[in-house]
């Protein structure tokens, strides 16, 4: 086991490796300068030797080589430079959204489990009967409607429901707040996104917690645990449901890593600064030092998280053993 998380490890460095060399040539092949960006944005005449001076101040003009070997020094010094838009250190610019995107994921993905793995469970065990038809229709409804859509439909209720019954109508917080000084303003914040979001994501991991639950109440050992005259329902939970959650473990895992910087649609609807806001900012600006980092903590984010869900299949299924 010892042996196997190390070299997990030491895989990851070609991995990131690989993704920093794509990101660094995709952007330089993009058209677009982000000198010309800030010089249009004043209204003034853009000088071919101000962009130039500009480019050689942030670098651009050096050889791509020695941007590339900047880039990858950074890591190794700790130092991920600044913004070419703001001119604030990158580090600054992600850390003010990330709290806000790591808590929405944490949130987005404990609401989808604690709806998804109990609708699921009880849609193989009633296959065929109304509940699973029910259950089967919730699913779909929330894989066919885009969560940006509920979470304006969640809005709307809002400002109609709270109009009604309060003679004011009520819109969620718009500035952020840390959980920890204020926790009904940070959850009436972050709440309905999660709802929004956690639908949509449940409805994808119920039917594959359903599909997979299926295939394992077929197999002999349930059938045998059956003969035995053990209790249905300790043959769904210690039995058939660990081994059912493998693949349902591996979607909640991809699930949460694109949450933390995928939500683009969803933030602008609810208003939220968080990385996938500024994803999209950093990409329209050609802010290349911005963009880079923020594609390399989403890989690493990746990365990370598939490792994490190769671990837990080893307590799920007691069959995996990693030498």
């Amino acid at each position: 086991m010892y042996k196997y998380v190390v070299n997990r490890i030491l895989l990851m460095i070609p991995t990131l490796f690989g993704a920093a060399i794509l990101v660094f040539v995709v952007l330089r092949l993009a058209p677009g300068d982000v000198c010309e960006m800030r010089m249009a944005g004043t209204g003034l005449f853009a000088d071919p030797e101000a962009i130039k001076i500009c480019q050689e101040n942030m670098g651009l003009g050096d050889p791509k080589i020695v941007q590339f070997g900047r880039f990858i020094a950074g890591y190794f010094t700790f130092d991920l430079g600044l913004s070419m838009w703001t001119s604030r250190p990158v580090t600054e610019e992600i850390g003010l959204r990330f709290e806000l995107s790591l808590q929405l994921a944490i949130m987005t993905t404990i609401i989808s489990v604690l709806i998804a793995i109990p609708l699921g469970t009880i849609s193989a065990v009633k296959q065929d009967t109304w509940i699973d038809y029910a259950v089967r229709t919730f699913s779909i409804a929330g894989i066919a409607m885009p969560a940006f859509w509920l979470g304006i439909l969640i809005i709307l209720g809002l400002l109609i429901y709270t109009q009604a019954w309060f003679g004011t109508p009520w819109m969620p917080p718009i500035d952020y707040v840390n959980p920890w000084e204020d926790p009904l303003g940070n959850m009436a914040q972050l709440i309905w996104p999660a709802l929004a979001t956690g639908y949509r994501y449940a409805a994808v991991s119920t039917r594959m917690t359903r599909s997979a639950l299926l295939e394992v109440l077929r197999e002999d050992y349930v059938r045998t645990a059956r003969a035995k005259g053990l209790l249905e329902k300790v043959i769904i939970n210690r039995h058939a449901l660990k081994n059912a959650l493998l693949p349902v473990v591996t979607i909640i895992g991809i699930e949460f890593a694109f949450l933390m910087g995928g939500l683009v649609v969803t933030e602008q609807v609810f208003n939220l600064n968080g990385l996938g806001k500024l994803f999209v900012e950093a990409v329209l600006n050609h802010d290349f030092n911005l963009t880079q980092q923020l594609v390399m903590l989403v890989a690493l984010i990746f990365v990370l998280v598939n490792f994490l869900v190769d671990l837990l299949y080893a307590w799920l299924d007691p069959r995996i053993r990693y030498a």
